[in-house]
Formats: C-alpha cells, sequence, structure tokens
C-alpha cells in the first residue's frame, strides 16, 4: 500500500484526528491528536491495512512542555515490507495511555519498559510491574530530571547504592582524532 493512500484510509476512519507528518529520508510518520484512540488505531493499522508487526514502542520525554510525553509507535507490513510510524502526546496527568496488548502481544514489554523507565502507565496491561528497575524502586531513569550519574537508593547490600562516577569506563568519549566521527571510543587506543 502506498503512503497516500494509507493517509487516506486512516483520515477516512479516523476525521480529523490523524495528520501525516512530513517525510523524512522514506520513513512515513502519522501524527495522532487524541492518544486515547492509540489502540483503536492499531486494531485498523493491523486488521485493514495489513501493519501486522508491531516493532517498538518508545517515548520521549519533553520536560518543560506540555504535553510532557509522547509515545512513538513503529509497525511494520511483513507483506509489503513497509514501515509507518505512529506519534501521539499523552495530555493526561499522571500520564496514562491506553495498551496495545490487546491487539499485539510483542507490546507487553515495551510497554513495561516505558512503564519502568519513563513512568508511563498503561490503562489495561495485563501485567505492569518494573521489568529492569527492581519493585520500589522510586525514580524513573529516563526522565529528564533524572541525573546521569543516577541517585543513592538506599537499596540494601545487593543493589548499587552510590552514584555513578562520570569518568572513565569503555564507552566513554573522547574527541576523535578523525573528523565527522563521533562514535564512541575506548580511553586507551588498542
Amino acid at each position: 500500500m502506498n503512503p497516500d493512500n494509507l493517509q487516506q484510509r486512516l483520515q477516512d476512519a479516523f476525521p480529523d484526528t490523524i495528520v501525516r507528518l512530513p517525510d523524512f529520508r522514506g520513513e512515513v510518520s502519522f501524527s495522532l491528536s487524541d492518544f486515547r484512540k492509540v489502540a483503536e488505531v492499531a486494531k485498523f493499522l493491523k486488521k485493514d491495512c495489513s501493519f501486522d508487526y508491531l516493532v517498538d514502542i518508545s517515548s520521549v520525554d519533553h520536560a518543560g512542555q506540555e504535553p510532557r510525553f509522547e509515545m512513538v509507535y513503529e509497525f511494520y507490513s511483513i507483506g509489503a515490507g513497509q514501515y509507518i510510524r505512529l506519534k501521539t502526546k499523552i495530555t493526561a496527568e499522571p500520564p496514562v495511555a491506553p495498551t496495545l496488548c490487546g491487539v499485539y502481544a510483542t507490546a507487553n514489554w515495551h510497554e513495561r519498559e516505558i512503564f519502568d523507565l519513563m513512568g508511563i502507565s498503561f490503562e489495561g496491561h495485563p501485567d505492569l510491574r518494573r521489568i529492569l528497575m527492581w519493585e520500589g524502586y522510586p525514580y524513573h531513569p529516563l526522565r529528564k530530571e533524572f541525573p546521569l550519574e543516577g541517585f543513592e537508593s538506599g537499596g540494601g547490600d545487593d543493589r548499587f547504592t552510590k552514584p555513578a562516577p562520570m569518568e572513565g569506563g569503555p564507552f566513554v568519549t573522547t574527541p576523535a582524532s578523525l573528523p565527522h566521527c563521533r562514535e564512541p571510543r575506548s580511553k586507551t587506543p588498542l
């Protein structure tokens, strides 16, 4: 299905809520103005447009802006070999988005990761609990206000409790000697 046909089908099914964003390097993106309809749009994409694979769900923290959080959904049609991106901003406080677990099974782990690291809850999720941090950890490490060196947690001997130093390590960046090269490099050359 070509992007223009997909745009027309989405706009016919969800009038006044879907807008096509400018293409960037051949990537097709849409903006959904009502985040509460994301599960409905996902069902439509899967059933009527053959986007049978949910590749990823991510979130963006726009600290200082309203709405603060944005969800980004990546879909793929295996038959057509086509990707699309759907973006929506969460206007609820505290941030809560509808789950896609009933539409795509892969949404389970993606949503748990976002819940754990960004603090966005998913209404209707069957098992919404932390996936990387331990239960009871009071912070969300991917939020903008979380310091790079972390917080002291007081979590006990079995948990890391001191802030990480901002020096050393195998992937700390140093100025590259080659122009236009911004890849992380080891501090000591091999």
